[in-house]
């Protein structure tokens, strides 16, 4: 029985778990997004994540853990070079797991799992978007929009004071034309 024992095992035994966790995270950090099961997605995001939290913090000790999991130099180095430098000021999520539906043969449930700043789609998309309000920030919205909203007034003023004049201009241009057609019809 299996009673208490949480994580999934993919059908495996530990040491050939333990190597397929290790080559897709080797494979995740030197392409950046890999496309496998969503099972193993799943776990996989459950086991790099914790690595890539040591790899924020560059030292010697935590440089030999992390290589004790990836056991790959070059991946080691990436992840501590330019996955670390981007990754710094996150608190964690660092990956996402996207659906991308049902493999042929055997009807697995496929995924796409990527670091999260390294899609610029996605990013560029959250940076624009605007951000939620909270019920603090509604006193200063307040004022910030009675500010605005009088510098809008004053501008409608302004613009309604330019509209008057140009109309007075059209009306003194038009009245003698006016005249004269009022002196043809008489003739």
């Amino acid at each position: 029985m299996r009673h208490g024992k949480k994580g999934n095992h993919l059908g495996r035994k530990r040491g050939h778990r333990k190597a397929l966790l290790k080559n897709l995270s080797n494979a995740i950090i030197e392409h950046k997004r890999i496309s496998t099961t969503l099972a193993k997605a799943k776990a996989l995001r459950v086991f790099l994540e914790p690595i890539i939290t040591k790899a924020k913090n560059n030292t010697t000790h935590s440089r030999r853990t992390v290589f004790s999991y990836l056991q790959n130099k070059e991946a080691v180095n990436m992840l501590f070079g330019e996955v670390a430098a981007k990754i710094g000021d996150r608190p964690g999520g660092y990956l996402r797991i996207i659906k991308t539906g049902h493999r042929d043969g055997d009807n697995a449930e496929t995924a796409i799992i990527e670091f999260v700043d390294y899609n610029e789609i996605y990013t560029k998309e959250a940076k624009s978007e605007k951000k939620r309000s909270t019920r603090r920030g509604r006193r200063k919205k307040s004022a910030e929009s009675a500010a605005a909203a009088a510098t809008t007034v004053e501008a409608a003023e302004e613009i309604m004071e330019d509209a008057e004049e140009i109309v007075d201009e059209n009306k003194s241009t038009e009245e003698p034309d006016a005249e004269k057609e009022d002196d043809s019809e008489d003739a």
